[in-house]
């Protein structure tokens, strides 16, 4: 029998509640709605926030569910999901550190239509749509923001649609490798590995394909010297390559 691979990737484990505030402070400032506030207002934003702690595969909140908070990765991986009517997941995106999520009830947005699942260990900051409203009235300038980010979003939403719809399968796998490499990729030699779990089936999920056909399509990546893969790892050797496929 042949041996397993060993993984390349590096998983650090995140203990429940150990977002430090200097952490929380400078993932907040990262967010563009909050872009333009000063230090000593971002500690004001911070006492806003709560922390919370996320097992693997533990949900934070599930479509359908009333809206009530925004959320921000702090440390972890958390996947948003939805789930078609035949009952089959749609990964929609995997989030990482400084990315935020779900939504809010001064935005309009009743529910949640889609899942988030903690993918790892995670931390994740948590505001209230009632908090949130409260920011919005010392800082008005902050709902613009907001609203820009939440365009942005949909436009991204927008973009995966069509794409699913009209592209070829190795162009969709190949759109989404390198747009996980652009969040996740660690340089190694040669190329970039992408510094996360990442199943033939999260792909599938993520292409609007199946399994076995992404299973076919890295294989042929693989075999061109493309990429070099292992049990739920990827790494890109040759970017040029795919980026000419998504184009």
């Amino acid at each position: 029998m042949k041996p397993r691979r060993k993984t390349p990737l590096e998983i650090k484990t995140t203990e429940p509640h150990m977002c430090s505030v200097d952490l929380r402070q400078r993932l907040l400032g990262q967010q563009t709605f909050f872009a333009q506030l000063s230090p000593e207002e971002l500690i004001l934003i911070n006492q806003n926030f709560s922390e919370t702690g996320y097992e693997p595969e533990d949900f934070i909140y599930q479509a359908g569910d009333t809206v009530s908070s925004l959320f921000i990765v702090a440390e972890g991986r958390v996947k948003l999901f939805q789930t078609s009517a035949a009952g089959k997941n749609v990964l929609l995106d995997l989030l990482g550190p400084g990315e935020f999520f779900g939504s809010l009830a001064v935005l309009g947005t009743p529910a949640y239509l889609d899942t988030a699942q903690a993918q790892s260990h995670s931390c994740v900051l948590k505001i209230s749509s009632e908090n949130f409203r409260k920011i919005l009235d010392v800082y008005p300038g902050v709902t613009l923001k907001v609203l820009d980010a939440m365009s942005q979003r949909l436009n991204a939403a927008n973009d995966r649609f069509f794409l699913i719809s009209s592209a070829p399968v190795e162009k969709r796998v190949a759109v989404t490798l390198l747009k996980l490499a652009d969040k996740f990729g660690r340089k190694r030699k040669p190329g970039l590995l992408i510094e996360t779990p990442l199943s033939r089936e999260n792909l599938a999920e993520m292409t609007g394909s199946t399994p076995e056909t992404v299973s076919r399509v890295i294989s042929q990546f693989q075999r061109e010297g493309w990429i070099d893969t292992g049990r739920q790892w990827i790494a890109i050797q040759d970017v040029s390559v795919l980026q000419r496929l998504a184009e």
